[in-house]
């Protein structure tokens, strides 16, 4: 498993970053704030950032900025600030390619039962995040770890992001990450993707951001080993997930509701 820094007893860590990599700049300036206050509460943090968008809805969607580009960006900001980075893959194939640049593979969603892309991703040895899939139980998820623990790599964490209710919403069962922890991973909850609403007949997902505080509160109130949000300086001009992110001006003031709560129920 991964190294993560600044970890008190008990403490929550932290995955966080924009939704797909937009450019450098825009990926070093959020990594910088974002270390600069997880530091200062005492909060492992791992950036997060694709290096493409392969599940986008419509065919002019914004996917990357190409991706050995994109990589080298996530590369940086682990080599400038120390922390480890995460990034989606989508196939088998790009398995080794992306574990060359980040700490760890993260399968989305939809594609967690994806027996060669589970296979492939653990045999890079880096850790593995399996996204639970929309449509399936919490306790589901313990075939798709074991995939990759068969494969002989033990490094596996679990998100949970909601479960698809009716055709353009999700819920967040919160009975679910206690059940997954029972299998001895970490567990993750992404607060920003369950607060989306997809299927819009738009073709661009929606979202309920004004709801991040309360699902992210919830979970910290159950235990949950780790939080994921995408932030962005300005969720309005996001090329991806705009609709459901955390302004970043706002990071801080939610961590800190979150810190307390986690040393409240300790």
């Amino acid at each position: 498993m991964i190294e993560l820094k600044n970890n008190p007893a008990g403490n929550f860590f932290l995955l966080a970053g924009p939704c797909v990599i937009e450019g450098e700049e825009m990926a070093m300036r959020i990594a910088e704030r974002v270390v600069k206050i997880t530091e200062a509460l005492q909060i492992p943090y791992v950036f997060k950032g694709s290096y493409r968008k392969a599940n986008r809805s419509r065919l002019d969607s914004f996917t990357g900025i190409g991706d050995e580009k994109a990589l080298k960006v996530l590369q940086k900001v682990r080599e400038t600030f120390g922390v480890p980075t995460v990034t989606d893959i989508h196939s088998a194939e790009e398995a080794e390619m992306a574990a060359e640049y980040v700490d760890i593979l993260q399968i989305p969603a939809f594609l967690c039962r994806q027996t060669d892309l589970l296979v492939a991703a653990a045999k890079t040895g880096k850790t593995i995040n399996i996204k639970k899939g929309q449509f399936l139980s919490p306790l589901a998820m313990q075939f798709a770890a074991d995939k990759v623990v068969e494969t002989g790599n033990k490094n596996v964490m679990l998100t949970e992001r909601g479960t698809t209710f009716g055709y353009q919403d999700l819920v967040v069962d919160y009975r679910g990450i206690p059940e997954m922890q029972t299998f001895g991973y970490p567990v993750i909850l992404d607060v920003t993707h369950s607060l989306q609403q997809p299927n819009q007949t738009s073709g661009v997902t929606g979202g309920m951001p004004q709801l991040i505080e309360t699902i992210a509160k919830a979970g910290i109130s159950v235990g949950v080993d780790g939080i994921f949000i995408e932030t962005h300086e300005n969720p309005a001009v996001a090329k991806s997930d705009g609709a459901n992110m955390l302004k970043l001006d706002l990071l801080e003031g939610l961590l800190t509701k979150l810190v307390r709560i986690r040393e409240a129920i300790k």
